[in-house]
């Protein structure tokens, strides 16, 4: 999983309170509701969210396997706390064919990865779901390619607007300007930053390595899929299973944005990883003098309203 901007579409900050980002109420975990209270809020709501994290994939010998899970709870929960949405019970298992041949759990059959998503994402439909967001917090030429033919056929089928968003939707040139490392991807410098951030307690920083692979000798464009191979006569080979420098990782933070704004142009040390992880994890949009959304939250909101 590239680590992105976390700017999502409902990154508000918190301290905003009960006010959600459509002005009526929060949102809700779907699985909370009685089904009297789901049924009404089904109908109700702006949009539902159906988020897809890894539960258990391998991030490195420094990272626990529920990384990407981690994140999307997080974003989960920043989801109830400032829009309307529903959000629905996570899918934990999906397919990772790049990192098969390490420890983790996966749905190895992409076409049964596909329908599994398209039947939860249906059942939601078929429950009063007027719009739905599929949360994908693996890469769009990834776990997003089954995703995204799932949500094709939803659209298609039962006539539902659908948007996926991918982790890799939320790239900048901005943001990854803040890394110090030369290349990155997974397990990497800003990866490692937003779990020093949000469970630090599980970051091996001592295990911490850099591994680049072939990265840093591509230069051409079109689609390769990835692959982090144990075998040694693999060129894809990798001893780690990283990409990038996760021991440049850092899970300090300036105190908000223009702080961050001027400690990277005095080019203080390690501050463009700080930098990254305020804006990546609390939501401060990199060169803004204040809090507010992102552009997800903005496209999101023009979509909804459409």
């Amino acid at each position: 999983m590239k680590p992105l901007r976390l700017v999502f579409w409902t990154l508000l900050p918190v301290a905003l309170g009960p006010t959600s980002l459509f002005g009526q109420a929060q949102g809700a975990y779907l699985g909370d509701l009685s089904w009297t209270e789901a049924e009404q809020r089904l109908a109700e709501a702006p949009f539902v969210i159906l988020p897809f994290g890894a539960g258990a994939k391998e991030h490195g010998p420094h990272l626990p396997l529920n990384a990407d899970a981690l994140v999307m709870e997080y974003l989960n929960q920043v989801a109830v706390d400032s829009t309307d949405a529903i959000v629905a019970p996570p899918i934990l298992h999906g397919w990772f064919p790049a990192f098969r041949e390490f420890p983790g759990t996966e749905v190895a059959d992409p076409g049964v990865f596909q329908d599994y998503v398209y039947h939860v994402a249906q059942s939601l439909v078929r429950q009063g779901a007027r719009r739905v967001v599929i949360l994908n917090t693996g890469i769009s030429r990834a776990t997003g390619l089954p995703i995204s033919i799932a949500a094709r056929e939803l659209r298609v089928r039962d006539r539902v607007p659908v948007m996926v968003v991918s982790w890799d939707d939320l790239e900048t040139e901005a943001t990854d300007a803040l890394a110090e490392q030369l290349a990155g991807g997974h397990a990497d410098e800003l990866e490692t930053s937003i779990h020093l951030y949000l469970q630090p307690d599980l970051v091996r920083m001592d295990l911490a390595e850099t591994d680049y692979g072939d990265r840093l000798r591509e230069g051409y464009p079109g689609y390769k899929p990835g692959l982090f191979s144990r075998d040694q006569a693999d060129p894809a080979y990798s001893t780690m299973g990283e990409l990038g420098e996760g021991r440049l990782g850092t899970g300090e933070k300036p105190s908000g944005p223009a702080d961050a704004r001027n400690s990277v142009a005095k080019g203080a040390p390690g501050v463009r990883v700080r930098a990254a992880v305020r804006a990546r994890v609390v939501g401060y949009p990199p060169g803004s003098s204040t809090v507010g959304l992102g552009p997800c939250s903005i496209v999101l909101r023009a979509w909804i309203i459409a």
